[in-house]
Formats: C-alpha cells, structure tokens, sequence
C-alpha cells in the first residue's frame, strides 16, 4: 500500500502537536511545586493527589468521551474539550475546599482525556500508513517536549507565587484558536486498503494486549514524576532545580520518541518495546541505588528513552488494531490506560519508606515486563509489525 499524506496544512499539523502538550501539561504543571501549591490549595495531606487525581478523571470519564467522539466526531470533541480544559485547569487556584479542589482535578482528567482521544483521532484521519506512524511520533515528541517547557515554566513560576503555573493551563485557549484558524472542519476518508488494515485486528497486537503493555508502561514511568519531587525536595533541592531535572527526562524521551519509527521499522514492534521497558527497568535500578549526581543523570536519561520507544509506538499501535466506526472508543480506552498507569502510582505514597520501595519494585516490574515481551512472541504472531509502505 502507498503511503498517503493529506493535504493538512502546516499550520494544521503544528496546531495538533500543541495540542498533544496538553496531555503531560495537566500534572506536569504543578509537579515541581506540588508541595507549595498543595499546601496553598488545604490539600497538603496528600499533595500528590494534585498531580495523579487527574488521570483518575481520565479513567472514570473515558469511556463517556469516547462515545462523544464516534457521535459527535473528533473536531467538535476536540473543540470543547479545550475550551473545559483551560477553564478547570485555572480554576482551581480560586478554589479552596479540598473537595472540590479534588473534584476540579477529576473532570479536569476527563476533559484531558476527550482532547488527547479526539487530537489523535484527526491525526487517524488525516495521516495514513507510514505517514501516519510519523506524525504519532511527533506527537509523542510534542508530548515530551511539552513536559520540558511546562516542568521549566512550573518549577520557575512556582518559586515565584504558587499560583503563577496554573496559568499555564490558558494555553488550550490560544491552542482552540488556533484549531478553529488552521483545522479543516471536514476531514479526508479514510482509504479502503487502510480501512481493512484496521479491521483486521489479528494482522497485530490484539487491543486488549496494547492496553495492558501500555498500563505497565505508565506505571512504571510517571512512579518517577510522583516520586523524584518528593524525594529530591527531600534532598534540599528546590522547585526550579526539581523542574530542570524532570524536563530533562521529557527532553531524552523528545530526541528518543524522534528515532523510534526507524527502530521500530528494524527491530519490530516487540523488540523495541523489550527495549523501551529494560531502559525503564535500568532507570529504577539506578534510582535505587543512585548517591551522586552521574547515576542521577544516567536514569533520567534511562527513562525517558524508555518512554520515547514505548508510548508513542503503543499509540500507533491502537490505531493500526481500532476499526474506523470504533476509533473513538479505542483511542479513549488506550487514553484509559494511560492514566490508568498514572493514577496507580497515587499510591506509592501510602507505602512506608515509599522513596526507595517505589523505584525497587517499579524496576522490577520493568524488567519482568521486558522479560516477559521477549521470551513470549507468540504473542506476536502477525509478520505486519508496523504500517505498511
């Protein structure tokens, strides 16, 4: 099959990786100063909550939004879901009552989830076989790379007052503006090869499999983002040198998720996601033992390799398996998945002695996961690894 590349604009392309941001920018912004904002919002008991209660939003609202998007369609998804993502996300620095703040947080996750579900479904729609895994890589870097300016811009904006990163959450507005500007409200259909490509759920990784190794794979990554600011803040280090270091993670996952089409295109899909998760397994492993600032640096390196070769590859993957009439209820079942992995990690915290224990049994998971990948191909039985050319 030929591959085919629509005629979105460029504009219309950039438009769509802004918007992929939003996904890491709804805990990414609060992450280096969780512990001030927490506090400032009557919530410091559980000042991590601030960060993982959103994918618990996500999880309960995905199945909701992914009826909306097969009925309504992508476009008009997407547009409200910006518009409700910067309202909530500002919003809650007006809020003071711990349960609301936390009910804020939870349709904030919803709204993350329809507008992550509904960006990739246009990408679904406008980018087909190899173009299309191209353009989820990039979306996957714009993801990561959000994680780099967000963490920086939070931890910095933290510093100052508490409530200076929350105003980071308006940029889904400018980012609504320029949807409406640059994005063709009809998009193309999809091509009848394609279309029984996706149909052909055993021609891959069966759906029920991709959630599952997606899961594992957010699990074991954002146990960093939930851990590594408690521990370094711990450690004495502040809330700007806390954001440098967790946007150093999101900046290895950018150059990473870059080179994972052609890795995946030489090493196959279960190889590739062998090796995303034994980095992720080193990066535990280090952490673990880490006393000085080389095996600090090496694991953060570590994990976000591990990240740029696993999830954006995952998200391709949903694609390829989804049938066109269903991609709705995919892409926001992988969207569960997703934060399903994140909101595991809320309780981490609960565990005593959690600083260590979290990287220790994270790592092994990890690695058991990797284990298990490689020594299990039968799983993998179809010879279409990636879209075809």
């Amino acid at each position: 099959m030929t591959t085919q590349n629509t005629s979105l604009s460029t504009a219309g392309q950039f438009t769509l990786l802004c918007i992929a941001s939003l996904t890491i920018m709804v805990g990414s912004v609060v992450a280096p100063g969780v512990v001030t904002i927490a506090e400032a919002l009557n919530v410091s008991a559980h000042p991590s909550w601030l960060v993982t209660l959103p994918a618990l939003g996500a999880i309960v609202f995905a199945p909701l939004t992914g009826r909306i998007i097969d009925t309504v369609g992508a476009y008009r998804a997407c547009l409200a879901g910006l518009f409700l993502y910067g309202l909530l996300g500002m919003g809650v620095s007006a809020l003071a009552e711990p349960l609301i703040v936390y009910v804020d947080r939870l349709l904030l996750g919803g709204t993350t989830a329809l507008v992550m579900a509904a960006c990739t479904m246009l990408i679904s729609q406008w980018y087909q076989g190899t173009a299309r895994l191209a353009m989820i890589a990039k979306q996957g870097m714009a993801i990561e790379l959000g994680g780099v300016i967000f963490l920086l811009l939070g931890g910095q904006l933290a510093a100052i007052y508490w409530a200076l990163p929350l105003n980071i959450y308006l940029l889904a507005w400018v980012f609504l503006l320029m949807f409406v500007r640059y994005l063709p409200r009809l998009t193309p259909a999809v091509p009848h090869a394609d279309k029984a490509l996706n149909a052909n759920t055993g021609q891959g990784l069966p759906l029920s499999a991709i959630y599952a190794i997606t899961l594992l794979a957010m699990t074991v990554f954002f146990s960093l983002i939930v851990v590594l600011p408690i521990s370094l803040a711990d450690a004495g280090m502040n809330e700007a040198r806390i954001g440098y270091l967790l946007s150093f993670i999101s900046l290895v996952a950018v150059v990473s998720a870059f080179f994972m089409p052609t890795v995946a295109r030489r090493l196959k899909q279960r190889i590739t996601l062998t090796l995303a998760f034994g980095f992720f397994a080193l990066a535990h492993g280090l952490f673990f033992l880490a006393n000085d600032l080389a095996l600090l640096m090496v694991a953060l390196i570590a994990s976000g390799l591990g990240f740029g070769l696993s999830i954006p590859l995952l998200n391709h993957m949903t694609v390829q398996a989804a049938k066109p009439d269903q991609m709705g209820r995919c892409l926001s079942y992988y969207t569960m998945a997703i934060f399903s992995g994140q909101f595991l990690t809320s309780f981490i915290t609960l565990l005593p002695g959690f600083q260590s224990r979290a990287f220790l049994l994270a790592g092994i998971l990890a690695l058991l996961t990797a284990v298990g990948l490689f020594g299990t191909p039968y799983l993998f039985k179809s010879k279409v690894h990636y879209a075809p050319e």
